[in-house]
């Protein structure tokens, strides 16, 4: 038997989870886990959850970019060191949690997350 939660359940379980990422960053890494970039999430990360899905607020680009390959992403709490999500990057249409035009970020280039969202499905 499949369990299905109610809106409020997945609504509560979600903004659980994006209060934790509150004044957190995205960090994109390499293969070897080295930081690519890094985008800073706002102080509230994200808005109140409808229908177990949550949007993100203002994510602040990083305009400095160390440069490098980008494997994977973290979602990080505010301490810089807790990593609450791993998420896959992939090229535009690979079906990654982040697409990427191109993979490959140069040593001061600008990284913009243009929108993020974060779901507990209702089943």
């Amino acid at each position: 038997m499949a369990l299905t939660l109610t809106a409020a359940v997945a609504n509560a379980a979600c903004n659980a989870m994006t209060a934790l990422m509150d004044g957190g960053s995205v960090q994109f890494q390499e293969s070897d886990d080295s930081v690519v970039a890094t985008c800073a999430l706002d102080t509230t990360a994200f808005g109140a959850a409808s229908d177990g899905v949550a949007t993100a607020n203002t994510i602040t680009a990083d305009s400095t970019a160390v440069g490098g390959t980008v494997d994977h992403a973290h979602i990080m709490s505010s301490d810089g060191t807790t990593s609450l999500l791993t998420a896959t990057c992939t090229v535009t249409g690979g079906g990654g949690d982040f697409e990427w035009s191109s993979l490959n970020v140069g040593a001061g280039d600008t990284v913009t997350i243009n929108s993020l969202e974060y779901a507990m499905p209702l089943s």
